[in-house]
């Protein structure tokens, strides 16, 4: 399903030029609930791998924080089914869910935990991407690789899972692994993504306001150069326009490629390379959250109103995934080789 972000409020390029030269081509992936193979961009799939290539693992340390009881990946699919199951069965009045008796035997099983792992643990499929579904998906040093296949590991390190990239051309993969080991138990079951098909939409972005400099912040920040745009411009941003353009005009919410960074968790960090100093770019955007209150404006027209998620998941968080308590996990990559060490940076 082809899901399209509604326009923006107006062409903030009319009422700053400055900010033209900036703009950014990012993909939103939209990623919705599915059953993905190893030919389709996801998140949270089966991946392209080779039969013979080791599958990745994390060789830790992974130290119990004391107050999440581990679940296997198997425990949390079938979590999440009971829950689908007792939605579907309230048609989604969240104050009519109930567990039948099966299913609430099941969920105290899954409750009682499982042992903390020891030793090396397996990485868990988080994206695959094909180029042909993202086209300004590029491997750093433009080599002829198609497909970028993301992992993590399950557990906080320290604060958030530990990443690993994978580029490869897909003609090259000619006998697919079939059972990928899985690992034994996970931190939170937030760290297991739904398996998710994608609908990618290339959208504009602007520069964070924080990332600006100092004299286009300051046009921004003052409220009469605003009222050019009329009543496109919402007037509850009297007092500080600048959220407004964070909010509606710079940088889209939810998983993406490419486009600038989110802040707010921090000012703008150095994103240098540390292999060669090379300013580092967006590749990927970990998200949450699809949209939340005061980026709403950026739900694909229709969203509110389908895919009624089980009680306790946030509202558009359709991969079930969340990072260091609801933020985004920004990957960023050095332009000039695929062999240096990329970035992980939450916000």
């Amino acid at each position: 399903m082809s899901r399209s972000t509604p326009p923006r409020p107006f062409d903030v390029t009319a009422l700053f030029p400055q900010l033209a030269p900036l703009a950014r081509t990012a993909t939103r992936l939209h990623p919705r609930a599915g059953s993905p193979t190893p030919h389709d961009s996801s998140v949270g799939g089966p991946l392209l791998w080779p039969a013979g290539e080791p599958w990745p693992y994390c060789a830790g340390p992974h130290e119990w924080d004391q107050v999440n009881d581990p679940m296997s990946p198997r425990d949390v699919r079938e979590q999440r089914r009971i829950q689908t199951a007792a939605v579907n069965r309230s048609r989604g009045n969240p104050r009519q869910v109930a567990y039948t008796p099966e299913e609430k035997a099941v969920l105290a099983r899954i409750h009682a935990g499982h042992p903390w792992p020891e030793g090396p643990v397996a990485m868990v499929p988080v994206a695959q991407l094909y180029r042909r579904d993202i086209p300004a998906l590029v491997r750093p040093g433009r080599s002829d690789a198609d497909l970028l296949q993301v992992l993590w590991c399950p557990f906080d390190h320290p604060e958030h899972p530990r990443t690993a990239l994978f580029w490869r051309s897909a003609a090259a993969v000619t006998d697919v692994l079939a059972a990928p080991p899985e690992p034994p138990a996970v931190q939170l079951a937030d760290y297991v993504p739904q398996p998710c098909l994608l609908a990618p939409e290339e959208v504009t972005e602007y520069p964070h306001f924080l990332e600006l400099d100092k004299e286009v912040r300051e046009l921004l920040a003052d409220w009469s150069r605003w009222q050019a745009a009329g009543d496109a411009v919402d007037g509850a941003y009297a007092v500080a326009p600048q959220e407004f353009y964070v909010n509606q005009l710079s940088v889209s919410p939810g998983w993406k490629a490419g486009g600038w960074s989110r802040w707010g968790l921090t000012d703008p960090l150095p994103r240098t390379c540390s292999a060669c100093g090379t300013a580092m770019e967006p590749l990927l955007t970990i998200a949450s959250t699809e949209w939340n209150h005061g980026t709403g404006s950026w739900a694909p027209e229709g969203d509110q109103a389908r895919d009624p998620l089980p009680p306790g998941v946030p509202p558009a968080n359709y991969t079930r995934v969340v990072v260091a308590g609801g933020y985004a996990l920004q990957l960023h990559v050095c332009p000039a080789s695929a062999d240096h060490p990329h970035l992980e940076l939450v916000q």
